[in-house]
């Protein structure tokens, strides 16, 4: 028990030095690019305290990148100073082996699950509405010329989104089968009720009454079937910073309605199979790392170059494989589980190779 707590001690501690060293370097790119956008009240700390609350989401996109460089680094340190050699000569077991490392990845995965669904998506939203506050003085605005969404002859934009979540300037066209447009809104705000529904404030109003369009004013109109409350803050950023289950919900809401949502549930797949990658890449680090009763040992760089050889043949073939997936239309779930499935199995059969 001593040598297991020992062994997995020493793979945490490999994970958050390479965890450190990403860290720094993607968050010193970061900062200085924020630096080229600064504006207003944005300045160096502002930027600083962005890169700070982003980067989380960052390094958990990059944990099985983290978990295999982690992994060599400390399996191999432990084999370059022999006391995996003296583990080993103890009588100590591949099994306990495995489990010594298993053990930590599975709560590593644990903890990547809860991070996507409760932590880092919180924290990059904090850090954009800040950013966006800073920027444009307490007005938050939605890139690339707003947010559209249909529902089947009806057309939703909204161009902005203030603080506390309320929309601003939106616009509502609706049309009849042939295409002709019956009625447009405007709304200035917006109060987001419960069950998708909106109440307008400050409402104009053209409807087509005997083919001519007549303008009316209305001071609030309810109007259903509109964004939820707890989507409304993910629209301003890509669909990699959601929590899983707003990922999920929205892609079902866009489905319901007509809309393209494969970009929105393939990211959903992706990120709910990738903590699976996590761990398969910890049990392909122990064979590449572990090296006892080899004629002659690798060396503790070979081991760290073949590590990051490994990590970008994975990513470019995971890229790969689920463009081809999509291509050719498969099930989305198993294209996402297959780099993960592949590399495990990988792993299976050098950990089986491997001298012990």
């Amino acid at each position: 028990m001593i040598l297991q707590r020992y062994i997995a001690l020493h793979l945490v501690a490999g994970w958050v030095l390479v965890l450190l060293v990403l860290g720094s370097v993607f968050g010193l790119i970061a900062f200085i690019q924020e630096l080229d956008h600064t504006r207003f009240d944005y300045d160096g700390m502002a930027a600083a305290r962005f890169v700070l609350f982003s980067l989380p989401q960052q390094m958990v996109s990059l944990a099985p990148v983290i978990a295999l460089l982690g992994s060599v680094v400390a399996l191999s340190t432990l084999d370059r100073s022999n006391e995996l050699t003296i583990i080993s000569c103890t009588g100590f077991p591949p099994s306990r082996l495995l489990a010594a490392i298993i053990l930590p990845t599975l709560l590593l995965m644990a903890a990547l699950w809860l991070c996507m669904e409760y932590v880092t998506p919180r924290a990059q939203q904090s850090a954009e509405q800040q950013r966006h506050a800073l920027r444009y003085r307490n007005q938050v605005r939605i890139p690339y010329g707003g947010v559209w969404s249909t529902d089947g002859s009806r057309y939703i934009h909204m161009d902005k989104l203030f603080q506390d979540g309320v929309p601003g300037d939106i616009d509502i066209f609706e049309f009849d089968e042939k295409g002709r447009l019956l009625r447009a809104l405007h709304a200035k705000t917006a109060e987001v009720q419960s069950g998708r529904r909106w109440l307008l404030q400050r409402v104009r109003e053209k409807l087509l009454v005997e083919g001519v369009l007549r303008t009316r004013w209305h001071e609030t109109m309810s109007v259903d079937n509109m964004w939820a409350a707890d989507e409304l803050p993910t629209l301003t950023l890509s669909s990699d910073t959601m929590p899983l289950s707003v990922l999920y919900s929205y892609s079902q809401y866009l489905a319901a309605n007509g809309q393209p949502m494969a970009r929105y549930i393939s990211v959903f797949w992706q990120k709910l199979m990738m903590p699976l990658t996590v761990g398969a890449m910890v049990l392909l680090a122990t064979p590449i790392s572990i090296n006892i009763g080899a004629g002659r040992s690798r060396s503790f760089g070979l081991n760290m170059g073949i590590g990051a050889l490994v990590g970008i043949l994975f990513f470019l073939g995971a890229q790969i494989i689920f463009a081809l997936g999509q291509l050719l239309q498969l099930s989305l779930p198993m294209v996402s589980v297959l780099p993960a499935v592949i590399v495990a199995l990988c792993s299976v059969v050098l950990i089986r190779r491997m001298r012990w």
